[in-house]
């Protein structure tokens, strides 16, 4: 039965650094095309440089214009970094929280199939600072921290969660943030399996 997915995130979800097929998200487009079985139509609605506030802004109005079965949310890289020192993010782990209760709770008004994908691993030593901004910083700590908030909330609010903690090697990292063409064809192959194994797809 074909089905609408709604993919939002930030620049790994868009599929920056995957210049072969276009990042996780793609690669997941081109098989759910080439299976008649599991045809569905899959929006990718990543933007580069995006948090959970930003998100906010748009959830809805992306939603409402194609009325998705399925909405996946890949956000959260973005909320754990922080600007010059620790005690300066650019989401609190407080307001990130917040905003994810608040995109869960617009995303029920549209489906029941709501899945969150965990954040990726980084290499401090390309992140601290990132080369392009002198003045950002993603460290692991900041990281795993957030990544354990999605976990959390989606435990208690009985929520699909897709883990990408420790598949992505070093080697896997373009500039320690954004993953490879391997290391996105990684990606793929976890929330493919995951879809599958859980009758999603």
């Amino acid at each position: 039965m074909e089905k609408i997915i709604n993919v939002f995130g930030s620049s790994i979800a868009w599929g920056a650094c995957d210049n072969e097929m276009g990042g996780w998200v793609n690669r997941l487009r081109i098989y759910l095309f080439n299976e008649d079985e599991k045809y569905s139509e899959i929006y990718n609605l990543g933007v580069s440089g995006d948090n959970s506030e930003e998100l906010l802004k748009r959830f809805s109005v992306e939603n409402e214009a194609r009325q998705p079965d399925i909405i996946m949310i890949a956000i959260g890289m973005n909320d754990s970094q922080y600007v010059n020192s620790k005690d300066n993010p650019r989401v609190s782990l407080e307001k990130f929280e917040s905003n994810l209760l608040e995109l869960i709770n617009q995303a029920k008004k549209l489906t029941k199939q709501i899945i969150f994908i965990g954040l990726t691993d980084i290499d401090e030593s390309k992140t601290m600072p990132i080369p392009w901004n002198t003045t950002k910083y993603y460290d692991k700590e900041k990281v795993n921290l957030y990544n354990a908030k999605i976990k959390e909330i989606c435990e208690k609010n009985n929520l699909k969660f897709i883990e990408m903690q420790g598949l992505l090697d070093n080697d896997d990292l373009e500039d320690g943030l954004h993953p490879t063409a391997k290391g996105h064809e990684k990606m793929f192959l976890r929330v493919k399996d995951f879809l599958i194994e859980n009758k999603i797809i």
